[in-house]
């Protein structure tokens, strides 16, 4: 499944090792699922969680981080925009993965902010899931 992933759960994936978010960090790691990516999208990861509150909460250097985004560049699908549907949502964060996932055709957007995202839902034919919810549909590894 070819999914964007929320900058959310990627804070919360690497913040907490035994949480839903992780074990999709993993899915994503062994491939089980493809994130897709914008360089707006990649921008916002590298921001967030470059953010020195993050950084020490998940005792990553800032090599590290770079590492982690490496790794995950090289799994990700990139995405080129070539619509843009703005204002839709009312986080311009939001509207990045929004974009991301309605360009790449995404089978869902991955959020802790389900009621952030819910507008679109109906509007793309997006699905919004939470971490625990994509994890249900994926097979084991």
């Amino acid at each position: 499944m070819r999914v964007v992933v929320d900058t959310s759960v990627l804070v919360a994936g690497l913040r907490s090792r035994l949480g839903a978010s992780s074990l999709l960090l993993a899915a994503l790691s062994d491939r089980r699922l493809t994130a897709l990516v914008t360089t707006a999208v990649f921008l916002e990861y590298e921001a967030v969680l470059l953010r020195p509150e993050h950084r020490l909460a998940t005792h990553m250097s800032e090599a590290d981080v770079e590492g982690f985004l490496r790794a995950l560049a090289a799994a990700a699908e990139p995405v080129e925009i070539s619509l843009r549907w703005r204002p839709q949502l009312r986080d311009p964060a939001d509207e990045l993965m929004l974009e991301a996932a309605v360009n790449g055709h995404a089978g869902a957007i991955v959020t802790h902010n389900v009621t952030d995202f819910s507008p679109a839902s109906s509007r793309f034919g997006i699905r919004i899931l939470t971490p625990a919810q994509l994890l249900k549909e994926l097979p084991e590894p």
